[in-house]
């Protein structure tokens, strides 16, 4: 056996995959990992404890740039948490634009994705399409809140707009149009051997060891656990419809893959039952004082956003500002298997198992 010296590597921030601000400090003894430490906090901006001297509209801002990716997601947490705290009724023709949106930006998530993740790996052509599928949602809710990638859209009690005429039109159209792409996908890349043998079998674990990590979305699904918060504690419409929770067995990186993949499929079911339910005619804002100052005491909600559960949980002195503010970061909690994940593998494998595991590092850092 060659013995050889142990090297200590720096992976990010710089690093493609790391995408920008994250950093991983990796042991090797030849090419295979021995220690793994996560470094964060790059992109730190103290969101929770800025909260505390902003009121709950102001926050809102703040929650699209946690998960700059699934910002409508993180909007929803936020005044989900607000309303219910205060007890309240939010109009029909709202919830339908709230949960139509929050559809679109978990296919536009998982959409950004797939298409990093195959770059990362080596595959260009993909992110190409991914991106071009991608900006037909970005248009589409250009047109409803003049924004693309913050939207600041959600209120508490309701959303800032209604849907300009002809728009939900667009959002049936993109859904046939989307499952039809989901196909070339499947046959572009699924299939492919070399990509099956770069991920198949990467950096396993069981539903064990991904619930004593706290891992939740495709991370836990991935097991085989069937845990999904919109069947399993239905909040806003989802009660309404019909959708799979998709799981794997094997928990590997191709099973994650195959699970985000069919998640898109059933984010389109379920954006296909609504558009057709929508309501013709109703407000878009609920009865909200104008001060919001939610009664003394605490409450915590969660949803499922595109990485997992997202939590909320508000400390209230019964002032127009948060006493505390707490949000439970998917990708940060996701993140703490990773040492466990790459002890023994190599750096060729850290690059695929990082990426599938799906971290936002703005929802890492807060």
């Amino acid at each position: 056996m060659i013995r050889t010296e142990e090297l200590l590597l720096n992976v990010g921030p710089q690093h493609p995959s790391t995408h920008g601000v994250f950093r991983i400090v990796v042991k090797l003894d030849g090419e295979v990992i021995t220690e793994a430490t996560p470094v964060m906090g790059y992109l730190h901006r103290g969101t929770e404890k800025l909260a505390e001297s902003l009121n709950f509209t102001q926050i809102i801002p703040y929650t699209d740039r946690m998960d700059y990716v699934s910002a409508m997601t993180n909007n929803y947490v936020l005044v989900h948490a607000v309303e219910t705290m205060m007890g309240l009724e939010v109009p029909l023709r709202a919830e339908f634009l709230r949960l139509i949106v929050m559809e679109l930006q978990r296919v536009a998530s998982h959409l950004v994705w797939w298409g990093t993740y195959l770059l990362d790996i080596g595959a260009m052509s993909p992110f190409l399409y991914a991106f071009r599928d991608r900006e037909i949602i970005i248009n589409l809710f250009n047109e409803l809140c003049g924004a693309r990638l913050t939207y600041n859209y959600m209120r508490v009690g309701g959303v800032k707009w209604d849907a300009p005429p002809g728009w939900m039109d667009k959002v049936k159209d993109f859904i046939p149009y989307m499952e039809k792409k989901l196909e070339e996908y499947d046959k572009l890349v699924s299939g492919n051997e070399i990509f099956l043998a770069r991920i198949k079998g990467v950096g396993q674990y069981d539903a064990a060891t991904a619930i004593d990590h706290g891992l939740s979305g495709a991370n836990l699904r991935c097991t085989g656990v069937r845990w999904d918060l919109r069947r399993d504690e239905p909040y806003s419409l989802y009660s309404r419809f019909e959708f799979d929770v998709p799981i794997g067995h094997n928990g590997d990186c191709y099973d994650r893959y195959l699970v985000r993949l069919e998640e898109i499929r059933q984010s389109l079911r379920i954006l296909k039952q609504a558009v057709e339910q929508f309501p013709s005619d109703g407000e878009t804002m609920g009865k909200v004082p104008r001060v919001i100052r939610p009664p003394v005491g605490e409450t915590y909600v969660r949803i499922e956003s595109p990485r997992g559960e997202i939590g909320c949980h508000i400390v209230s002195k019964g002032k127009a500002e948060p006493y505390r503010l707490k949000f439970r970061r998917p990708s940060f909690v996701n993140l703490q298997i990773l040492p466990k994940l790459l002890v023994g593998e190599t750096m060729t494998n850290l690059i695929t198992i990082l990426g599938g595991i799906d971290i936002v590092v703005g929802e890492v850092d807060c």
